[in-house]
């Protein structure tokens, strides 16, 4: 027998996946995206941040995995377009680590988290994508 035995048993600990491990897995979990729901997505950029920072009249201890900061398509006229920034899909790569015990399990998560923070740009609500299950 070579090598470690213990290698290929489970880890029951935090996950730890270097800022550049983790964006590699970012871009694996947005390749995951269906293609027509990617090709329907206006102006967005996806952002990998360490954490969430709530604002003053937020709970402290509130914990997100992925925001969404933008003007929703239902929401957007026709002067919209006019000099306006990309919307902004964040992805919050400590939360994500605190709950993922593999590679895997990341893309996963990311993957679910992008698709929630996809489905806000679309104008669907949190009350309804609990209803659709990727709440």
């Amino acid at each position: 027998m070579s090598g470690n035995p213990l290698a290929s048993m489970p880890s029951f600990g935090r996950l730890e996946l270097s800022l550049t491990e983790f964006e590699d897995a970012a871009a694996d979990a947005v390749a995951r995206i269906p293609a027509e729901l990617a090709r329907a997505i206006t102006n967005v950029a996806i952002f990998v941040e360490e954490r969430y920072t709530p604002g003053p009249d937020e709970d402290p201890y509130m914990v997100l995995l992925g925001l969404y900061e933008g003007t929703p398509l239902t929401e957007r006229d026709a002067w919209w377009d006019a000099g306006s920034l990309p919307d902004r899909i964040a992805i919050y790569r400590q939360p994500i680590l605190d709950i993922c015990h593999s590679r895997e399990e990341v893309i996963d998560e990311i993957t679910v988290t992008v698709i929630h923070e996809i489905a806000h740009h679309f104008g669907i609500d949190d009350a309804r994508l609990h209803e659709l299950g990727w709440a």
